[in-house]
């Protein structure tokens, strides 16, 4: 290999070496000619691509190549090692001139970069590196044993990012600034099921007073790709490519108020979600439906698996959340019957048509201690995946109810009902057991009960409030006066914004 300099008042391989030295990183002629070349072309093309902003030839070595080569003299490095970020190809580049034998990929978005990583690949005649141009998300599945990174993001975005990529017992080199507390605290939150962190160094850049921290942190689980294959074995997994399949046309059904009812089962999607249901609901759970290429967790790993096309998995997952759906029964919903009365505290009663509405009126009424939800006969389904999703977990946990229709609610019975016509909700007292009623979207009360009705005071030029959002400010001041005198009504009162 020729070995050349670009100026000659520039120190040379020499002083290159014995800065080296200095901080205890011996090399070979064959190492120190590579770095030297290297070197090189890191001054030859930084003017025109902007590779680093250090300049100094001391600066660059210490800062750049040493700092680079120090998690060798630290940790071992797992094989294949993925450099995220690499850029003009560090630390990648000279952990791979010092440790000959590592195989290393090259991780690089940029163009400009990503052709000048190949040159300097060709021109240092290194084998087993590689350049993979193009973003590492957690869609990326090329296996590798190890990831290293100088980059800037945050270790929790990190850790994210190589979950697809990653081995179960593959490391995850970070090399930080000494001030990464937060985000080694933010990421025992999100990761402390799936990562450990099994290292945390600090050091000084020999040479510098450059504070720096190495952390290593090591995968529990297995990637996505691991968890594919063992998944496609899967002695219950079903695969469904027609939309004439029977079973699918049933899952289909579930995207509706009637399907849900008539069938007894619904749709769970999203991660949360489905996360909770698992946690809380784990009898109720009887298949995973997803695409083949997007296998269950493995907390419901016993579970039937629906492997559908992915065209049919798209009819299913309405709201795009590229996880699987969990299939489950319907939990009872005990008929409710005016004579029962209501018990202490409030009952919300629904009467909505929108199943978004629905289910943010179920959560508002578990957020401010409703005593049960009553779905009168107008409302949509609330497992309906709109309801559920506006509701999220709440759906599980409030005591639902199946009521009358709206028309059939007698005045005789203690309903605090909104419309916009009347008094102010903030002179009326709160009975100690009550039905909170909001009305109909868009055609609002019938006129009985919205002639002796509260309203929520808001600007005249605003018509209405949504419906869902009106149970939910009269649920906040009952909530803020529970623990006032109860008041005896004369007669019922309705509430209703009339959306």
């Amino acid at each position: 290999m020729a070995v050349t300099r670009r100026d000659t008042r520039e120190p040379g391989i020499e002083a290159m070496g014995a800065l080296f030295a200095r901080c205890g990183i011996e090399l070979t002629n064959g190492q120190l000619d590579r770095f030297w070349v290297y070197h090189c072309l890191l001054r030859e093309h930084n003017p025109e691509l902007n590779l680093t902003r250090v300049h100094n030839f001391a600066n660059m070595v210490l800062k750049l190549y040493v700092d680079s080569v120090l998690p060798a003299t630290m940790t071992a490095l797992p094989s294949p090692l993925l450099d995220l970020g690499s850029g003009p190809g560090m630390p990648g580049i000279p952990l791979k001139i010092c440790r000959p034998g590592l195989d290393v990929v090259l991780a690089e978005t940029r163009g400009s970069r990503v052709d000048f990583l190949k040159t300097a690949i060709e021109r240092l005649r290194l084998d087993g590196i590689r350049v993979s141009a193009g973003r590492v998300t957690a869609r990326f599945e090329e296996p590798v044993a190890g990831v290293i990174t100088r980059a800037v993001e945050t270790i929790g975005r990190t850790l994210e990012r190589v979950r697809g990529c990653l081995a179960e017992g593959g490391r995850v080199i970070f090399m930080k600034g000494p001030r990464c507390d937060a985000e080694i605290g933010e990421a025992r939150i999100r990761f402390g099921s799936t990562y450990s962190l099994d290292e945390d160094r600090s050091y000084l850049i020999p040479g510098t007073g450059h504070a720096r921290r190495l952390l290593v942190y090591r995968r529990l689980d297995q990637p996505l790709s691991a968890r594919r294959i063992k998944a496609m074995s899967h002695p219950d997994a079903r695969a469904i490519a027609s939309s004439q399949n029977p079973v699918f046309k049933e899952l289909k059904k579930l995207l509706s108020g009637r399907g849900i009812r008539k069938s007894g089962q619904a749709l769970v999607a999203g991660e949360k979600l489905v996360r909770e249901t698992l946690l809380r609901r784990r009898p109720r759970c009887k298949a995973w439906v997803s695409g083949p290429d997007r296998p269950p967790p493995a907390a419901g790993a016993d579970l039937p698996w629906y492997q559908l096309a992915p065209e049919l998995l798209g009819e299913l997952d309405i709201f795009g959340t590229r996880s699987p759906l969990l299939l489950i029964t319907v939990p009872e919903i005990r008929p409710w019957q005016p004579r029962e009365g209501f018990p202490a505290g409030c009952s919300v009663l629904i009467p909505f048509q929108d199943p978004e509405n629905v289910g943010a009126a179920i959560r508002s009424a578990a957020a401010f201690g409703a005593s049960q939800a009553i779905l009168l006969a107008e409302s949509a389904h609330p497992l309906h995946p709109k309801a559920m999703r506006a509701s999220g977990a709440s759906v599980l946990d409030l005591p639902l109810r199946q009521g009358p229709s709206l028309a059939d609610l007698p005045a005789e019975l203690a309903i605090l009902a909104l419309s916009a016509e009347g008094a102010d909700i903030r002179q009326a007292a709160f009975p100690e057991a009550f039905g909170l009623l909001a009305g109909l979207e868009g055609t609002g009360l019938p006129e009985a009960w919205r002639r002796r009705s509260l309203r929520i005071p808001i600007r005249p030029e605003v018509e209405s409030l949504n419906a869902a959002a009106a149970t939910a400010v009269a649920l906040y001041e009952w909530k803020r006066r529970a623990s006032a005198a109860a008041v005896e009504f004369p007669e019922p009162y309705v509430l209703n914004p009339n959306p």
